[in-house]
């Protein structure tokens, strides 16, 4: 259970956890499955924090917001299929409630450089929401899904995100992890409803086709 009280917790109403799903390792560092890591990146750049520091079952760092609060950033290293583990790990030393936690990820239902920010909801079939929901005990918090879809007819779903996203789609990809950190962004200065409103409306740049491979 996510526990909230106490000295870390004085800072909860201007912090925020943002955390990306993927797996840790060279193997998969640039597949579709870790957009969420990828993202998180990207995000750490803007404002200027290392994520390096273990712990959790993770790595992470943290910095100051413009609203005033703090941003914590964590990359869970349990694998996928356990990143809840490290959420709850990480929510309850810093006392914060679900609300102020944001969770980046793939999802094979959006379309490939689609972002979509919601409020709360179900994890779908994702294995890695399925975690955090479940340690959480609640799917009552912001996530950003950032789309890869559609599946390739002629590939199994788990072989599929476990590929290396191709060259000619990174540049697609890319934008969409800009546009997963402006989301972040709007949620810290101002909500989660404006950012709905604004990210969701917003189209990929580059509509790319399917590589084709004999694959």
């Amino acid at each position: 259970m996510v526990f909230f009280s106490g000295a870390r917790g004085q800072l909860a109403d201007r912090s925020w956890l943002v955390v990306g799903l993927g797996n840790p390792g060279p193997r998969y560092a640039a597949t579709w499955h870790n957009c969420g890591w990828l993202a998180l990146d990207l995000i750490a750049a803007r404002h200027n924090i290392k994520v390096g520091k273990a712990r959790f079952n993770g790595a992470w760092g943290q910095g100051d917001t413009a609203a005033g609060g703090r941003l914590i950033l964590l990359k869970p290293e349990t694998y996928m299929n356990e990143s809840g583990r490290s959420v709850v790990a990480a929510l309850n030393w810093f006392k914060l409630p679900p609300e102020r936690l944001v969770v980046l990820y793939d999802d094979v239902d959006i379309a490939r450089g689609q972002v979509r920010v919601r409020q709360q909801g179900g994890p779908g079939s994702h294995r890695g929401m399925q975690s955090v929901i479940r340690e959480i005990g609640t799917g009552d918090f912001p996530r950003i899904r950032i789309g890869i879809g559609p599946q390739p007819r002629d590939r199994d779903i788990v072989a599929f995100v476990l590929e290396a996203i191709p060259a000619e789609l990174r540049p697609v990809m890319r934008d969409a992890f800009e546009t997963a950190a402006d989301a972040v962004d709007l949620i810290l200065k101002h909500s989660v409803d404006l950012a709905m409103n604004r990210i969701n409306a917003r189209r990929p740049a580059t509509t790319a086709t399917e590589p084709t491979d004999a694959g």
